[in-house]
C-alpha cells in the first residue's frame, strides 16, 4: 500500500511503529551525513530523517537526489525527534526512512509552495493547482466542504428536498446579460446558462414539493470585482404555504446552525430595518453595523448661513467619528484626497473637530460661529475628542459617498473585525425602480416579487409607490441572502409584467409557461438564495471570493490557467451555422 498513515496524524504514542507514508516533499535540509525532508499531503507535514549511521548509503544517495515537489512514498519506523517543533501536530515525531520510492518527480515550481508565498495573484491563478497545495488554500477549500456539508444537513433535517434544475434554459431579458449557448440542432435558437433556478423553483412548488433547496451554479455576464464571478453559487431556496416571518425564522435558523457549527460563535441577534431606514441611515442597503458613525441630515442648521456650498446642496449629511478628534491635519487631508477619487466622486469635505476644552475648530470657521458648531455636534452626538466628518450635494449621490467614507474611515480604525459578525435583515424594498434612459419601469429584484399584501392595488395607480414583499440578509456589510414571496396569482403578475412594459404577446412569449402553471392552483410561496461564495469567503474572514473558488476566473473573466474563453474551430462554427468572423 502507498500509506498506511497520513502525514498529519502521527504522534508521540506512535513511537516504535512501522509506517508507510505518502506525499510531497515540502523541503529539505542536506547536512551531507544527514538528511530531514518535510514530506507533505493534504493533512499535514511528517519530518523524515535519513542518516550515515542508521541509513544504508544507497538510500542516503537517493534521498540527496530528492526536489521540492517530488512525489513520494516511505517506509520506515516513527521515533522521537531529538529538536521538538511545537508549531505542528507531528513535531515531538520524525520517521527514520527504511526504504524510498519516487513516485513522480517534478519541475522547479514557479512559486513556493508555501503560506507565506513569493508568487502574484495572476501566477498562482495560472498555477492554481499548485496553488491549492498551499495550506490557505487548502483550508479555505475545506471551509467551503464543510459549509455546503452542514447546509444540506440542516435543510434536509428540517424537510427540504434537493431537487436539480436545468442549466440550458431560455433567455429572458429581465436582469443582468445572459451567457447564452447556441443550439446546433435548432438552427438560429439559443440556449442561456441560468441567473438563477428562480421561474423552476416556483414550478416546483405548483408541483407541491413545498420545501425545496439547491446547491447550483448560475451565470451572469456582469463586469467583474472581488465579490462577484461570472459563474457563482446559491444556496437557493423555496417554501410554499409561507409568509415573509415564516421565511425570515427558517433561514435565521440556517445562519446561526452555520456559525455555530462552523465557527463555535453565537449569532443572537437579527434585527430587521427597512431600505429607506438604511437608506436614510447608511446610505446604502447592505450596512455594516459593527460600527456606529449613522448619517445625520443637517440641512436644517447649515444652511441658514452663507456658505453656497451647503446652501446649494440638496442634502447636508455628516457622521461623528468617536476619537477622531486624534486624527492629524494630514490624516484628514488624506481623507479628503481619498473621497475626491474617481471611485468616490465626492467635490470635498468639510470636518469640525471637538476639542477637549469644549471649543470647537473647523474648515469652514469664516461661516459658521461656535454656536452653530455646538448645534452641528449636538445633532451628531459628538462628543469631546470626536471628529464629525459632513459631505454635501445631490442626495442620492452623497449618501453613497459618504457610505463609501464611513467604511473607510472604520478600516483605518480597526472598526471592521473579521471575526466579529454583525447580520442584520433589510426588508421593504421598492418594488420598481424608475429607468430614466429606458423611460420605464425595472424590476428592483424580478418581476415575480409580491407587492406587500395592502399594496396590491397601488399597482394600478402609483407603481412606483409600491413596496415590495422582499428581505435581504446582510453580514457585515455584505449581501449574504435575498429573496421574497411571490406572486402567486395570476392577474397580479400579469399586472405586474404590465408595470414593467411587457405587452401581453412579450409576456406569453417569455414567461406563458409560468402564467399557465398559475392556472392550476399555486400555493402562496416565497423563498431566498444565499451566495455561497460570498458567505464562505465572510466566515473566512475575507471579502474576496477568488480565495475560496477552486478554480475562478481573474478580474477579466479569464481562466488563465486553461485559457478560457477562447476561439473555436472554424469546423464547430459551421455546425453551429455561426459566421467565421465571430
Amino acid at each position: 500500500m502507498y500509506r498506511t498513515h497520513n502525514c498529519g496524524e502521527l504522534r508521540k504514542s506512535d513511537i516504535g511503529k512501522q509506517v508507510s507514508l505518502s506525499g510531497w516533499v515540502q523541503k529539505m535540509r542536506d547536512k551531507g551525513f544527514m538528511i530531514w525532508v518535510d514530506l507533505r499531503d493534504r493533512y499535514g507535514i511528517s519530518q523524515l530523517i535519513f542518516d550515515e549511521q542508521r541509513t544504508s548509503k544507497d538510500l542516503l544517495n537517493q534521498a540527496k537526489s530528492l526536489g521540492r515537489e517530488f512525489v513520494i512514498q516511505i517506509d520506515g519506523e516513527v521515533i522521537e525527534r531529538a529538536s521538538k517543533n511545537q508549531n505542528i501536530p507531528t513535531g515531538d515525531i520524525e520517521i527514520l526512512v527504511k526504504n524510498l520510492t519516487i513516485l513522480n518527480s517534478s519541475t522547479i515550481p514557479p512559486f513556493t509552495i508555501e503560506d507565506n508565498t513569493d508568487g502574484g495573484e495572476e501566477l498562482r491563478m495560472k498555477y492554481r493547482y499548485l496553488d491549492i497545495r498551499r495550506e490557505p488554500v487548502k483550508k479555505n477549500l475545506i471551509l467551503r466542504h464543510q459549509i455546503t456539508q452542514q447546509v444540506r444537513k440542516y435543510l434536509s433535517d428540517s424537510s427540504f428536498i434537493e431537487v436539480e434544475t436545468p442549466c440550458l434554459i431560455k433567455s429572458t431579458p429581465e436582469g443582468a446579460r445572459d451567457f447564452v449557448v447556441p443550439s446546433r440542432t435548432n438552427e438560429g435558437e439559443f440556449y442561456a446558462l441560468p441567473q438563477s433556478p428562480q421561474t423552476f423553483k416556483q414550478l416546483l412548488m405548483v408541483a407541491g414539493l413545498d420545501k425545496y433547496f439547491q446547491i447550483v451554479k448560475c451565470f451572469r455576464d456582469e463586469d467583474l470585482r472581488a465579490d462577484r464571478q461570472p459563474e457563482f453559487t446559491q444556496i437557493d431556496c423555496e417554501m410554499a404555504f409561507v409568509k415573509q416571518d415564516d421565511i425570515l425564522n427558517t433561514f435565521e435558523g440556517l445562519i446561526v446552525d452555520i456559525f455555530k457549527k462552523i465557527k463555535k460563535i453565537d449569532l443572537n441577534k437579527f434585527p430587521k430595518i427597512t431600505y429607506d431606514q438604511a437608506i436614510e441611515k447608511y446610505g446604502t442597503d447592505q450596512p455594516d453595523i459593527r460600527f456606529g458613525m449613522e448619517f445625520v441630515e443637517l440641512n436644517e442648521i447649515c444652511q441658514h448661513k452663507n456658505f453656497n456650498v451647503f446652501n446649494s446642496a440638496e442634502l447636508v449629511v455628516g457622521i461623528a467619528v468617536t476619537g477622531g478628534n486624534t486624527f492629524t491635519r494630514k490624516e484628514i487631508d488624506k481623507y479628503i484626497d481619498w473621497i475626491k477619487t474617481p471611485q468616490v466622486g465626492a467635490m470635498g469635505m468639510v470636518y469640525v473637530r471637538c476639542n477637549d476644552d469644549g471649543k470647537f475648530k473647523s474648515s469652514v470657521d469664516k461661516f459658521y460661529d461656535q454656536t452653530d458648531l455646538k448645534n452641528i455636534a449636538k445633532k451628531t452626538n459628538a462628543s469631546k475628542g470626536d471628529l464629525i466628518m459632513i459631505l454635501s450635494g445631490d442626495k442620492n449621490t452623497v449618501r453613497s459617498q459618504l457610505s463609501a467614507l464611513r467604511l473607510e474611515v472604520a478600516k483605518n480604525l480597526g472598526l471592521r473585525n473579521s471575526e466579529e459578525f454583525a447580520p442584520l435583515w433589510v426588508v421593504d424594498f421598492p418594488l420598481l425602480s424608475w429607468n430614466e434612459e429606458e423611460d420605464k419601469f425595472h424590476a428592483m429584484h424580478h418581476p415575480f416579487t409580491a407587492p406587500k399584501p395592502d399594496q396590491i392595488e397601488l399597482l394600478k395607480t402609483s407603481p412606483g409607490s409600491v413596496k415590495a414583499n422582499a428581505y435581504d440578509l446582510v453580514i457585515n456589510g455584505n449581501e449574504i441572502g435575498g429573496g421574497s414571496i411571490r406572486i402567486h396569482d395570476k392577474s397580479v403578475q400579469e399586472q405586474m409584467f404590465k408595470c414593467l412594459g411587457f405587452t401581453k404577446q412579450e409576456a406569453e412569449e417569455q414567461f406563458g409557461f409560468l402564467m399557465n402553471a398559475f392556472q392550476y392552483g399555486a400555493p402562496p410561496h416565497g423563498g431566498i438564495a444565499f451566495g455561497l461564495d460570498r458567505l464562505v469567503a465572510i466566515l473566512g474572514g475575507s471579502e474576496t471570493i477568488r480565495d475560496f473558488i477552486a478554480f475562478p476566473k481573474n478580474n477579466a473573466g479569464r481562466d488563465v490557467m486553461i485559457d478560457s474563453p477562447s476561439k473555436i474551430s472554424p469546423e464547430q462554427l459551421k455546425e453551429l451555422k455561426l459566421k467565421q468572423d465571430l
